[in-house]
C-alpha cells in the first residue's frame, strides 16, 4: 500500500483534470500482439497505455521508421557521390604523375569531398543519437 501512496507523492498513472475536459479524443486499433507490447512498455514506465501513447507522440526526441529510412538513403546517395569524387581524385592523381604537375582543377575536388565527408559525418550523427 505504501508504493501506491508513493506514486501518488511523485507522479500519476492518468494525467491530470483540465478545466473544461478534453474535447477530441483518438481510437487506435492494433493487433493482440501491438496490445500485449502496448501494454508492457506502460507497465515498465508505470503509466497508462493511453498516457503512454499520449507521451510517446508528443515526445520531441522519436525518431519513427520513416526518418531512419530517409537518413539510410541518404547515405547512400552520399556513398554514391563520394564514389564519383574520389574517381576524379585518382584521375587527378593520374595526370599528376603523368604530367609532373598538380591540375588547378584539383582544389575544387578536394573542396566537394571534405563537403560530402562533413555530410556524411551530420548523417551517422542523427542516425546514433537515435
Amino acid at each position: 500500500m505504501a508504493e501506491k501512496s508513493e506514486r501518488r507523492l511523485f507522479g500519476r498513472q492518468r494525467r491530470a483534470n483540465v478545466e473544461g475536459g478534453r474535447e477530441k479524443s483518438y481510437r487506435v486499433y492494433v493487433t493482440p500482439d501491438e496490445d500485449a507490447q502496448l501494454r508492457a512498455r506502460a507497465v515498465v514506465a508505470d503509466v497508462t497505455v493511453p498516457r503512454f501513447l499520449f507521451e510517446s507522440a508528443l515526445n520531441a526526441n522519436i525518431e519513427t521508421n520513416t526518418d531512419r529510412k530517409k537518413a539510410i538513403a541518404e547515405l547512400f546517395t552520399l556513398t554514391r557521390l563520394m564514389a564519383t569524387v574520389s574517381n576524379n581524385v585518382n584521375q587527378l592523381a593520374r595526370y599528376a604523375n603523368t604530367e609532373g604537375q598538380f591540375p588547378a582543377d584539383a582544389g575544387a575536388v578536394v573542396a566537394e569531398y571534405r563537403a560530402l565527408a562533413g555530410k556524411v559525418e551530420n548523417v551517422i550523427d542523427r542516425l546514433a543519437e537515435s
